[in-house]
């Protein structure tokens, strides 16, 4: 590919390391920002400002915000309109080359697989078009100017076939889609734990032809992602999750300018297709990198940005991804290749106050059955404990497990050969509250012993 074909900067060098003084102040503030967040709700996502329809109206009321809104929307219809029929809205890009296409083809011409001629009134067009005028503030010029070099950059480097482009599959661990939000957005999660194999690394970023390997499959997620979108009222948005536990600290110059390279290319080519980039279990060496790069970014792309220290990464994911969708790596109730449960099964809530005991109870009624159940506390460090209590007063209660902390989504399953119920207990020894989350499912067994007897 042509654009951004290096790894490192237009000089050929590694600035990663380089922290001007001027920015000192600005690291100070971002780092005291982190470490002033708090465990209640209303404070989890920090956000560097709020990301609203009004960026760029200033003080206007409501009304006259939303007059402009239509007002820019029907201008940039029009301008496309004519740039279509007119033949030039592929203009030449930065190089001079230009990028010829007949009238009658250019008609037909589709972003992200919607018409973007605008008088065949599909209704996915002005939805494709607020997301350029909101990415310019709804400068139709801009806009336009932003529209047409991303046609340019699509079909210069073929961007409508990359799906049929067969990468490997040495990055299916690096980058994947799993499952979605609370709005129905697709979540992708980047997990960089796999690269402190010094091995792999070199392997995947061992030459500029590696790079841009890696490079283009990150365009090629992306466009799977968006695949995904419904640009007809629905879900038109993804949420980014870049895990970066254990992730190593120095040798990653080649990962680190890739992973600009592709932040400004997805802010230049897919506008507002990010909802939110969230950040968790990050170090304090990447927040030095973020407030260099930050500097590149536009301020309602940088309001996108929310970052998770270890221990606040179950809250802020579950502001946005429900628990039956979060994986247990994360403090969710999702397990790959589940066969227990779907993201169908209904998930409870439970509020566990500071300082007390609270108990759940899992009634069972008819036997020759297995009860499975699945729970996890936001937070934990909760005691708990399991126990099978039968109805009748002459059996014996078993105890299922009793552990004096818990730190991760937790299931167990018990078969059933009396009618009981099964009680979870948690005691909450802090002063602040936990939520508590859980779902159970029972289903007919036969118990092991009788297939061998």
């Amino acid at each position: 590919m042509d654009d951004n074909d290096e790894c490192n900067d237009e000089n050929g060098n590694n600035n990663n390391n380089y922290i001007p003084l001027d920015l000192i102040e600005n690291l100070k503030n971002l780092t005291n920002k982190q470490q002033d967040d708090h465990d209640d709700d209303h404070d989890c996502d920090q956000e560097l400002v709020s990301d609203n329809e009004g960026i760029g109206f200033g003080t206007q009321n409501p009304i006259e915000i939303k007059l402009k809104i239509k007002k820019s929307l029907l201008e940039f219809r029009c301008k496309l309109e004519d740039a279509i029929l007119g033949n030039y809205l592929l203009s030449e890009d930065e190089k001079g080359e230009k990028f010829a296409m007949s009238t009658e083809n250019l008609r037909e011409i589709t972003l992200w697989g919607v018409p973007l001629l605008p008088s065949k009134a599909h209704e996915g067009t002005d939805i494709i078009l607020r997301k350029f005028l909101k990415a310019k503030d709804y400068k139709v010029n801009d806009a336009f100017e932003m529209l047409q070099k991303t046609m340019v950059w699509r079909i210069k480097n073929n961007i409508d076939k990359i799906l049929d482009e067969d990468l490997g599959s040495d990055f299916d661990n690096v980058g994947f889609l799993n499952s979605r939000d609370k709005e129905g957005r697709p979540v992708c999660y980047h997990v960089y734990e796999v690269f402190k194999d010094k091995v792999l690394y070199k392997k995947t970023f061992g030459n500029q032809q590696k790079c841009d390997l890696f490079f283009r499959w990150r365009i090629q997620l992306m466009e799977t992602a968006v695949k995904r979108l419904c640009f007809r009222g629905g879900a038109d948005g993804i949420i980014q999750v870049y895990d970066l536990k254990n992730a190593p600290i120095q040798g990653m110059k080649e990962l680190n300018s890739i992973n600009k390279k592709t932040l400004m290319l997805f802010q230049s080519y897919y506008p507002e297709i990010i909802y939110k980039n969230i950040v968790v279990n990050a170090p304090f060496w990447f927040y030095t990198s973020q407030v260099l790069f930050s500097r590149f970014m536009s301020q309602r792309n940088k309001s996108k940005f929310i970052f998770a220290r270890p221990q606040r990464v179950t809250p802020i994911l579950l502001k946005f991804i429900a628990p039956e969708h979060l994986p247990a790596e994360y403090g969710g109730l999702r397990r790959n290749n589940d066969q227990d449960f779907t993201p169908d099964d209904k998930v409870l809530e439970h509020k566990v106050r500071a300082n007390s005991v609270s108990r759940i109870e899992l009634p069972v009624h008819e036997t020759g059955v297995t009860i499975m159940w699945d729970i996890t506390v936001v937070g934990w460090d909760v005691s708990y404990k399991e126990e099978f209590i039968p109805d009748d007063e002459g059996s014996y209660t078993v105890l299922l497990q009793n552990q004096n902390t818990v730190g991760e989504s937790t299931r167990n399953s018990f078969y059933i050969n009396e009618p009981g119920r099964i009680l979870l207990t948690i005691e909450n020894g802090n002063f602040k509250s936990k939520k508590m989350y859980y779902r159970s499912k029972t289903r007919v067994t036969v118990p092991m012993f009788i297939l061998l007897s």
